[in-house]
């Protein structure tokens, strides 16, 4: 993988599918001049942090020494550590680490930025699931603390913004059952406890909300035409 890079990063003409996939010989190919277009590459290098440690010596070893859980380190002080010798042990090889003289370390999302990500995009999950819900006509919210607990379980799972829609999504499975089934409903609250504790959301039952709807008018069909000939 890492040789096939290298022309891409050196600058080359390469073929490309035009609709993605994998290239098959009777197919028409688009040529691409990689040389302007900066590449970025990335990823999670997940146990390469044990291998900066190595080096720097942070490990604790011994009695007198000073341990640290996994919350205390961040990971991030960590990468700040990182040379091209870590990278090359960690399974890189030379002429792929000489071709990307730049490295940087991105800090992990906290609390404040997963809050963020969640309710202040213009299509953000807690946007979605109230745009859905007001298809019916019923109001969704979310408590600040139920926001809070949501991230929290995000942090916990170490799953970043991308855990946030599956753990709505589990909170939200049963809700969005019961609220078309329930036409009577206006108003549904999530919760902490529904985050935390799996307890049914706060839900707010007004019975005059069928009475308000407007009957819908039937559908006029077309009448048939009488100078049309019957066919035998």
């Amino acid at each position: 993988m890492q040789q096939a890079l290298l022309k891409i990063i050196e600058g080359t003409v390469a073929s490309v599918p035009p609709q993605g996939g994998r290239k098959h010989p009777n197919q028409e190919l688009i040529q691409i001049n990689t040389e302007n277009i900066l590449i970025i590459c990335g990823g999670a290098f997940e146990g390469l942090e044990d291998i900066i440690k190595d080096r720097t010596g942070e490990k604790a070893i011994g009695f007198g020494s000073q341990i640290k859980s996994k919350k205390e380190i961040k990971q991030y002080e960590i990468f700040q550590e990182l040379l091209p010798q870590d990278l090359l042990k960690f399974g890189l090889i030379p002429e792929f680490i000489g071709r990307l003289p730049i490295i940087a370390t991105l800090r992990e999302l906290d609390e404040e930025a997963l809050v963020k990500i969640l309710i202040e995009p213009k299509n953000a999950l807690v946007k979605q699931y109230q745009k859905l819900f007001q298809m019916d006509e019923v109001e969704l919210i979310f408590e600040q603390e139920a926001i809070k607990a949501i991230v929290g379980k995000a942090i916990e799972r170490k799953t970043g913004a991308r855990g946030l829609r599956s753990i709505i999504e589990e909170i939200m499975r049963d809700v969005m059952y019961e609220i078309p089934s329930n036409p009577n409903i206006e108003k549904c609250t999530i919760t902490k406890d529904t985050v935390l504790e799996g307890k049914e959301p706060k839900t707010l039952i007004n019975k005059e909300k069928m009475a308000r709807k407007p009957m819908m008018k039937k559908k006029r069909q077309m009448p048939k035409n009488e100078n049309e000939k019957e066919t035998a």
